[in-house]
């Protein structure tokens, strides 16, 4: 397999300037439990940043992006060329072209580029797990590139539960993180990695709170929702 032909089998991965590594996102409109939420407001998913108020987002070249990426997902070569890929991005600091933006600053003397830290992988900056089967592909990826660390937010509980059910294996470097419902819900229940969304200045539960609204909306040195040993992580509503 070529790189071009794996970039034509899955299609492009993103490159988030608040997170380290890459991404992969799907339209939010797809989201199967998400776009019941987003139409009940007080769920984290009625401000969905994706549906509404992430302006890139609503780009054209992302939306069809993000199209490409859903009709891919089911494609026979879709976890080859998405190994691929992901290993050949990976196998070194990561340099991202900042297209026109990038010519703007080099223009007043800045870098047309910016560096991304290799070996961590988000899936669904935007939209969520599509069937078990997704989920899957997704476990197989992540055990085929065992030196990048995986992560999946999701509100798709009944996905995962099929997928254990049926004698899926959750590998040891991807943390399958459930979603909160509500603002300021404690973690819940039904999967031992959680997340959850705080309205307040403080939030109401203990867990590891995100520290990106005091630093730019950026990860940096963070890295506790991609690991394992952080049972619930909480972010403040933005």
């Amino acid at each position: 397999m070529t790189l071009g032909q794996a970039r034509a089998i899955v299609g492009s991965l993103g490159f988030p300037s608040k997170m380290p590594g890459t991404s992969y996102g799907l339209p939010a409109a797809a989201c199967k439990i998400g776009s019941k939420l987003a139409k009940i407001p007080g769920t984290v998913c009625s401000i969905c940043y994706a549906l509404s108020g992430g302006a890139k987002y609503q780009m054209p070249r992302a939306a069809l992006g993000q199209r490409k990426r859903l009709a891919a997902i089911t494609h026979s070569m879709w976890v080859e060329a998405m190994v691929f890929l992901l290993v050949h991005v990976h196998s070194g600091p990561i340099k991202v072209d900042l297209g026109i933006a990038g010519v703007r600053l080099l223009r007043k003397g800045g870098s047309r580029f910016r560096w991304n830290v290799p070996g961590f992988h988000r899936w669904h900056d935007s939209g969520d797990l599509q069937s078990v089967e997704h989920l899957a592909n997704i476990c197989e990826v992540a055990c085929r590139t065992p030196r990048i660390k995986h992560w999946v937010p999701t509100q798709e509980i009944g996905m995962v539960r099929a997928y254990i059910a049926r004698g899926g294996v959750v590998p040891a470097n991807l943390v399958i993180r459930l979603s909160s419902v509500s603002f300021d819900d404690g973690p819940r229940r039904a999967w031992p990695h959680t997340s959850a969304v705080y309205s307040g200045i403080a939030p109401l539960s203990p867990g590891h709170g995100c520290p990106a609204h005091d630093q730019h909306n950026e990860c940096r040195g963070c890295r506790a929702c991609w690991s394992p040993d952080v049972a619930h992580v909480l972010y403040k509503m933005h």
